[in-house]
């Protein structure tokens, strides 16, 4: 049987000296309550309970057990009681992982607004722009530029599509002449992210035709803000997703090129451990994210931005 039912049940009968008004008392049989007290005086092999035909009371094996036993049930409900003050009022620690660019441009937004909101809950910021893995890591969430996970324990819930877009800044394209077709680059300065999927080659995509362009970069860097920095500073053209370089291109900071060549996109995914029941504070975050991508309807922007 259930050891904490039958401690309920024996704390029960100890209170009310009497089988019968435990029974009552619990919402069970008093043929169950005595089910319950056999099986327990059975486990621990020793009588607790001592009955007569007219009363009933604690041997002095049951007087001691009775104590632990209150205390052990109330310790429980302290546990369960604290556990649901977490849930309506989020506390403790949440790690998140992100790269640079994503915890700049979104991530401090959403978390200056979910600390508004649950001041009692500590953000513990992981930057990298290489994928991190979330046992590993110690990570309660993270965000990736990746359609699936490899591992099955992982839970992903997508925020958006990404273009990606290539741009340079207005002076150096009047230096040095702006790329009419894919293969022009080729005759260019390029700013590579070493970190994307194939760094070397960019496969463009226009009406069916399809374009592959071996890349040498005249300057490499595994951080998308470097990158942007050093194309704002006129060192060359850079390849990155809209997230990055849209706000940019639409305040003409930057000039995009071959706009009507598409190149692969990216899906950007929360990613967090696939758990029956999250914590309140991390299952908060994630619909905060969520809520503020929708709010903002960042796809459609990046989509209908300047060309």
């Amino acid at each position: 049987m259930d050891r904490l039912t039958e401690l309920e049940v024996f704390t029960k009968i100890a209170e009310e000296s009497n089988l019968s008004r435990a029974a009552d008392a619990l919402g069970i049989s008093v043929s169950g309550v005595s089910r319950h007290l056999a099986s327990l005086e059975n486990r621990l092999g020793v009588r607790l309970v001592q009955r007569t035909t007219r009363q009933l009371f604690l041997t002095p094996e049951g007087e001691s057990f009775s104590a632990n036993a209150r205390e052990i049930l109330a310790t429980l409900r302290e546990a369960e009681a604290s556990v649901s003050m977490v849930v309506a009022q989020p506390r403790g620690t949440l790690r998140v992982g992100a790269s640079l660019s994503f915890a700049l441009l979104h991530l401090m937004p959403v978390i200056r607004e979910f600390r508004a909101r649950h001041p009692l809950v500590q953000i513990d910021l992981k930057i990298s722009n290489r994928y991190q893995d979330l046992v590993e890591s110690g990570l309660d969430l993270a965000v990736r530029t990746r359609r699936v996970e490899m591992d099955s324990s992982v839970t992903i819930r997508k925020l958006a599509e990404t273009k990606r877009l290539i741009a340079a800044a207005p002076a150096y394209l009047r230096d040095r002449g702006t790329p009419a077709e894919p293969r022009d680059l080729l005759k260019h300065d390029m700013l590579l992210y070493s970190l994307a999927d194939d760094p070397e080659h960019l496969n463009l995509a226009r009406n069916g035709e399809l374009v592959r362009i071996p890349l040498v970069g005249q300057m490499i860097c595994n951080d998308g803000q470097v990158l942007r920095q050093a194309a704002l500073d006129g060192l060359g053209i850079i390849v990155q997703p809209a997230y990055i370089i849209h706000a940019d291109i639409k305040a003409g900071r930057l000039v995009r090129i071959l706009a009507d060549w598409e190149l692969p996109r990216l899906t950007m995914n929360l990613a967090f451990p696939s758990r029956t029941h999250l914590p309140a504070r991390t299952r908060l975050f994630i619909n905060a994210l969520v809520e503020y991508f929708s709010r903002n309807d960042f796809e459609a922007e990046w989509d209908a931005g300047p060309k």
